[in-house]
């Protein structure tokens, strides 16, 4: 949201530098995320001059230019001019060398230039080419009067402000005004300055009233639940034109763009009080009837950008006695809107239920400022307040009369609540004593009525457009903010017990993984929890019944909790990708959302569960491109390396594991880590349709590993210390020919399986396939570490152990000695 200082001075008498002024909007909790300077012209005319034109003749090369002298205000430039109209004895304006124009948001800079031979030393100007006036017919001709020398921003009186853009928090609908935002201000002014000097100026709305009754517009609420007040007015006989320079300054400083006198009024209206004001050409409403009502599911209905939108049953429309008119505190019509043939008006001011707005704004994908407030919460109080504003502001910029009664249906009237307040709470939460009449200061200026005080504590009455303050403890966090939580004050002393953490520690363990794979190069990431359900529709391997949907999405691309962090992660790989990073290598921890019906649980929401992982993503090159390094290329064994080292270095004992391949269609090939039934990882390379789906271009490889389970088979027990065997160990070589079926892991666990004593370790050094290894076969070189803690082995001993392992092959797995 934008805030204008001008435009806040017109409601409090401000002698604060802006820059100060930023500094207290932000301690006062509205948050000034940025801070800029506003030109009613772009770039200010910075540079720009009244120049009289001394000579005028036609250029000796060029049938079209002419060649000029001009008096700057003592210093006569000789400036070539392409513009038909230059004569000589004019009063121009000229962009003088070193000048920057803008058009729009490009620019370009006046410099000195030889034009087919003839010196150029600035530019003559037309409106168009300074941002004062749209034409280019030629240059532009002031008054004989102006005086050659003046600055063009002077001549133009050109306006300047400051803006700030404000970071509005979802629960402050009463402050997404400049009225609403000059009220918290003259509360912070006052507790900054510890004055009382500072109040609230609202516009007078006293000189209103209906002037005859020609133009009746009957209004009619079928449905007082979506719209528990609506108001309206007309305004008959006014003039649809260009709105004055003041009204446009306004608008466009806060980024609106004007439009038409009577539009720009309810955009000036919404913005100076918060409330949503729309208006209707009168001659369209058919039968003199505004009905306020919801339509049939899937009425066709075109809005104001002319995009035909299909209704939903729970849309709440504005209608006359044959067809909506407009979508209620979202968006107009495109056939019920003021136009410049518009000679009569009727002015809607109401209160449309939240709840409804903001469902209706997110299901047609439209965030209007209207809905950006109405969603809010807005004051259903001050519905006649911003009628009369905008009325009167029609009669004196568009002209017409009054023409008839306001029309307000509100059948259960909203009615101001009290709460009360305890000093004792205001203590206790605060961590400081407050003064108490400077609390009473506070709630005053916010316009919270007190209605009874005790020495106990006060009795507020809250205003309607105080939506979020409904508990003692609100009032209270509202007393904070404007007191100012730098000005609470802390001990020097820290209050801390010892607490025994549980074993294992989890976040110790994450960050030690995290640590280890930062260190190989990795970079971690954080995804929303929310996607798109497309991806689990068009995914075979996750079920869409699984989907946690959310009710009420903000958008259609994150309608639904993540079943998998493999999506995100590929999102990121192939934006990256798209700007020229092919080397990547990432990692995420995150959760994992799942509905299951039947699913209770002890803590957490029944038929519904969630679990952490840790996904690994790699593609492209392990290191950087380099002189002295290899180009290598990840690939399934670097990823499948990697989690072998993290259960390694989480002391898991990895004989409790097994390694299978998968079917897994979300990759080309994968192995898969079990314990017991349950899936601990999944390794692999992307399928080709995956990568398509997520816009990713080079392969990618995977570990998706569940870190819930990772974490319950971490051993409970202390690291023990073994010292290093005083005996030697041995190692003996086996080449055995296997089935293409039979993999490393089969062998290694058999092998462990064989012989548990002296046994320490199984590798694989070679395999081949091909000549002299039969069709279908595939050859294993293995290694085996040999070694007893209390006494050296022997010959003999070895030998035996060997044969015990190679007997085991041949009847287990069919292997035979090569």
């Amino acid at each position: 949201m934008k805030l204008s200082y001008s435009w806040l001075k017109d409601y409090i008498d401000l002698d604060v530098d802006p820059l100060e002024l930023s500094a207290i909007l932000t301690d006062i909790g509205l948050e000034v995320e940025g801070f800029e300077e506003f030109q009613s012209i772009k770039g200010g005319l910075k540079g720009v001059v009244i120049g009289e034109v001394l000579t005028c003749e036609k250029h000796a090369n060029a049938d079209k230019l002419s060649v000029t002298t001009v008096d700057t205000g003592g210093k006569i430039l000789p400036i070539v001019c392409g513009a038909p109209n230059v004569a000589k004895g004019q009063k121009v304006l000229v962009a003088t060398v070193g000048t920057t124009l803008y058009d729009g948001d490009a620019s370009f800079k006046i410099k000195k230039a030889k034009i087919r031979g003839e010196v150029s030393e600035g530019m003559i100007c037309a409106e168009d080419e300074l941002g004062l006036g749209s034409s280019h017919d030629g240059i532009m001709v002031l008054p004989p009067e102006a005086e050659a020398g003046t600055p063009a921003s002077e001549y133009f009186d050109i306006k300047k402000d400051w803006v700030y853009e404000i970071g509005l928090t979802p629960n402050r609908g009463d402050a997404a005004s400049h009225i609403g935002s000059a009220r918290d201000l003259v509360a912070g002014l006052n507790r900054y300055f510890n004055t009382r000097k500072y109040h609230l100026n609202l516009p007078d709305v006293s000189a209103f009233k209906v002037e005859n009754h020609n133009l009746d517009i009957e209004v009619e609420v079928k449905d007082t639940d979506a719209c528990p007040r609506y108001s309206g007015i007309t305004v008959k006989d006014i003039q649809v034109k260009e709105s004055p320079e003041w009204l446009k300054v306004k608008l466009r400083s806060i980024g609106i763009r004007p439009i038409n006198n009577v539009v720009d009024i309810t955009n000036f209206v919404l913005h100076e009080t918060g409330h949503p004001l729309h208006a209707f050409d009168a001659a369209k409403i058919k039968g003199n009837k505004v009905v306020v009502q919801k339509m049939p599911d899937q009425t066709p209905f075109v809005t104001l950008d002319d995009m035909e939108r299909k209704l939903h049953v729970d849309d709440l429309m504005i209608c006359n006695v044959e067809e909506g008119m407009c979508i209620a505190g979202v968006f107009g019509g495109a056939d019920s809107g003021v136009t410049e043939k518009t000679t009569a008006v009727f002015l809607e001011s109401a209160y449309f239920d939240p709840r409804h707005v903001r469902k209706t704004s997110k299901r047609h994908v439209l965030q209007t400022d209207a809905s950006f407030r109405f969603e809010r919460g807005a004051d259903p109080n001050i519905t006649i307040y911003a009628l009369k504003r905008a009325a009167l502001l029609v009669k004196e910029l568009a002209g017409g009369t009054i023409s008839s009664e306001i029309k307000d249906v509100y059948p259960k009237p909203f009615r101001k609540w009290t709460i009360d307040i305890s000093y004792a709470n205001v203590d206790r939460l605060i961590g400081n004593v407050i003064d108490r009449e400077i609390i009473k200061e506070i709630v005053q200026d916010l316009e919270m009525e007190i209605v009874e005080e005790t020495t106990e504590g006060l009795k507020l009455l809250i205003p309607t457009f105080k939506v979020d303050v409904l508990r003692e403890v609100d009032v209270i966090e509202e007393i904070l903010r404007v007191y100012g939580y730098n000005n609470v004050k802390f001990e020097n002393k820290i209050h801390s017990s010892v607490s025994l953490r549980q074993k294992p520690d989890v976040e110790k363990l994450q960050n030690e993984i995290s640590d280890y794979l930062v260190s190989q190069g990795f970079s971690e990431i954080m995804n929303n929890s929310l996607t798109k359900s497309e991806y689990i529709a068009q995914n075979k391997d996750f079920a869409e019944k699984n989907n946690v949907v959310l009710l009420n999405p903000l958008s259609k691309d994150l309608n639904v909790l993540r079943q998998t962090l493999l999506f995100g992660g590929l999102e990121v790989i192939a934006y990256n990708q798209n700007r020229k990073i092919n080397d990547l290598k990432i990692f995420e921890f995150g959760k994992a959302y799942f509905k299951k019906e039947n699913y209770d649980k002890k803590r957490g929401v029944k038929n519904y569960y969630e679990e952490k992982h840790l996904t690994l993503f790699a593609t492209g090159r392990v290191k950087a491109e380099n002189w002295n390094s290899q180009n290598t290329q990840v690939d399934f064994y670097y990823v499948k390396g990697l989690v072998n080292s993290m259960v390694r270095k989480m002391g898991i004992d990895e004989t409790r594991l097994e390694t299978t391949e998968t079917t897994n269609g979300n990759f080309n090939y994968a192995l898969q880590m079990t314990s017991g039934e349950k899936i601990l990882a999944q390794i692999g390379s992307i399928h080709k349709d995956l990568m398509k789906m997520t816009g990713v271009k080079n392969e990618v490889f995977v570990a998706d590993i569940n870190w819930d389970l990772m974490i319950q088979l971490v051993p409970r027990h202390d690291v023990q210390y073994v010292p290093v065997s005083k005996f030697p160990s041995v190692r003996r070589d086996l080449a055995l020919v296997v089935d293409k079926n039979i993999h490393f892991d089969n062998l290694k666990k058999l092998a462990f399986h064989t012989e548990k004593k002296l046994l320490k370790s199984v590798g694989i050094f070679d395999i081949y396939e091909g000549d002299k290894v039969p069709e279908g076969k595939k050859s294993y070189a293995l290694s085996f570490i040999l070694q007893d803690s209390n006494k050296t082995l022997t010959d003999k001993v070895i030998d035996k152990t060997m044969r015990r392992l190679q007997q085991a092959f041949e009847k287990e797995l069919g292997a035979t000695l090569r």
